[in-house]
């Protein structure tokens, strides 16, 4: 008799494995055909469309749907099971959890790629990791707290205790939380965005290349990387030279002799600048260059010469090409760019010099 019973629930638990694998394989099959048919047609139209945000959301899907398809396979495949109400509530709870967990992190990862797609266009300004990690762990909290919602835990008590937690945790994390909140707020404020070119007080200067939850990266004009904390970045004194634009106006310090015309030194000045905001692609065109006069020097008159450049580190190119055509024409012109003359006096020189007073004088 004992025999006959095993023997039976053996063909009733084969039975079940079999209906089990049947329905799930049926089920995948189904989600894969889905994708081979709709899903490839939707992606080829999303192609097709001027954004980019239908080509996120199709390959998501592509990528989700055998894993749904799976899941929906082993709730149908569920009501074949003898299975007390209890044990049957688990285990569709434990599907519709790994469903929901599913499509929270496909919503975290389409969100997460939305937020950079912003900051990809050819005038925008790219996307932080830290924007994008935050926005994701957003999504996934509210995930989390919803599927504990649908398993019947009461989240009110968890959010309390998270609360009291997480006040531990501040007091405990000062230094990493004060990095995170840094660079948050730097990049909810954009005041400092990545690819502007900044200036520290302590002298680093750079094109901000990102942030992440603890430190700024600043790349240098060497290509090196400078790795500050955020919460001294956010503390500190940064002059940005790209906002409120990247355009940058500096100034080139000359001089020329007393015995120059003053009025053709500036015209010839002008029209050297006026060539070289022309013609180099670093400088801004629409900029009117202009010569002042401002010092008369100990052996010259001293003047500054205003040009201006499209980005901050366009400026030594301009002030070297500036400087070499303007010699060459102010040397066919004959204005003269007089150098401080300096008398030097050593030792021996001075000893010879008394030497021969001396030898001078007349013998009374």
């Amino acid at each position: 008799m004992r025999e006959l019973l095993n023997l039976q629930f053996d063909r009733v638990l084969g039975e079940r494995l079999l209906w089990t694998a049947i329905t799930v394989g049926v089920a995948y099959g189904l989600g894969h055909l889905i994708n081979l048919v709709v899903v490839s047609r939707l992606q080829r139209f999303a192609k097709g469309t001027r954004g980019e945000w239908d080509d996120i959301l199709v390959a998501e899907l592509r990528r989700r749907l055998p894993f749904w398809s799976v899941l929906i396979g082993i709730s149908i495949a569920l009501v074949r099971w003898d299975l007390d109400e209890r044990s049957f509530n688990f285990a569709s709870g434990l599907v519709r959890a790994l469903g929901m967990a599913s499509v929270t992190f496909a919503v975290a990862g389409v969100a997460g790629r939305l937020i950079a797609l912003q900051g990809a266009g050819p005038s925008a300004r790219p996307v932080s990791r830290l924007t994008q990690n935050i926005a994701r762990i957003v999504i996934i909290v509210m995930g989390v707290l919803v599927i504990a919602s649908g398993a019947g835990y009461d989240i009110r008590a968890y959010l309390t205790a998270l609360g009291v937690g997480g006040l531990a945790v501040a007091l405990a994390l000062q230094d990493p939380l004060s990095n995170l909140f840094g660079g948050i707020f730097m990049s909810v404020s954009g005041q400092i965005r990545i690819g502007d070119y900044v200036k520290l007080e302590s002298g680093f200067e750079g094109y901000i290349a990102d942030f992440d939850w603890r430190s700024t990266r600043i790349r240098t004009t060497s290509n090196n990387i400078v790795v500050v904390p955020n919460a001294k970045l956010a503390s500190a004194v940064v002059t940005n030279y790209s906002q409120p634009n990247s355009e940058v106006a500096f100034s080139v310090e000359l001089a020329v002799d007393y015995r120059s015309d003053l009025d053709q030194v500036e015209r010839v000045t002008n029209e050297v600048a006026r060539e070289v905001m022309r013609d180099l692609n670093g400088a801004s065109a629409h900029f009117e260059p202009g010569t002042r006069f401002h010092t008369f020097g100990p052996s010259s008159i001293n003047f500054n010469v205003g040009l201006k450049g499209r980005e901050f580190t366009d400026q030594g190119l301009l002030k070297h090409e500036f400087m070499k055509r303007l010699k060459t024409r102010f040397e066919r012109e004959g204005i003269v760019m007089p150098f401080p003359i300096t008398t030097l006096a050593s030792r021996d020189a001075i000893a010879v010099s008394m030497a021969s007073e001396v030898r001078a004088e007349p013998r009374g």
